[in-house]
């Protein structure tokens, strides 16, 4: 079988950033699939399970209420490797183009405070699973370490 495209980027040189992963046409519009990298693979630990699910909770509510960007927002959701999540985006973007989007995300889940939005039985497969301390955290450093100061190599893919 073919490997598909995101496992032939060079997860060993791969930094926390913000990436094009993949473009896809659909209907005459272009979707663009965004890697929002929060941890870098393979040499430090990954986001824990609870953190990543009140993550994804909190970012999904937060950009599908964003004034500029909601219509356009297609999916949020962690990865499997619990390293990042993917955003999918209707339009043709570049990574430079939500930078903003990012920080205004990531600093409304470093400062939230209150219940999690879906986080109960009757909203959600795994209510259980939440880690809103943990979560800010997560968001906190990702905020600081990389969106705050966002270089070129945290918006390109490496290469091989």
């Amino acid at each position: 079988m073919k490997k598909i495209p995101s496992f032939t980027i060079n997860h060993l040189k791969l930094l926390r950033g913000i990436y094009v992963s993949r473009k896809d046409e659909v209907g005459g519009e272009v979707i663009t699939t965004f890697d929002i990298r929060m941890k870098e693979p393979n040499r430090e630990p990954v986001v824990h399970a609870g953190a990543l699910h009140t993550i994804e909770h909190l970012a999904a509510t937060y950009l599908r209420n964003d004034p500029e960007w909601k219509d356009r927002v297609i999916y949020w959701g962690p990865m499997g490797c619990l390293t990042g999540n993917y955003l999918l985006l209707r339009g043709d973007l570049e990574s430079k183009d939500i930078v903003e989007l990012m920080k205004r995300t990531f600093r409304f889940i470093a400062d939230y405070e209150g219940e999690v939005p879906g986080a109960a039985p009757q909203d959600c497969g795994n209510y259980l699973l939440h880690d809103l301390p943990m979560a800010k955290w997560e968001a906190r450093k990702y905020l600081t370490e990389v969106l705050e100061n966002i270089k070129p190599e945290n918006l390109v893919y490496p290469t091989l």
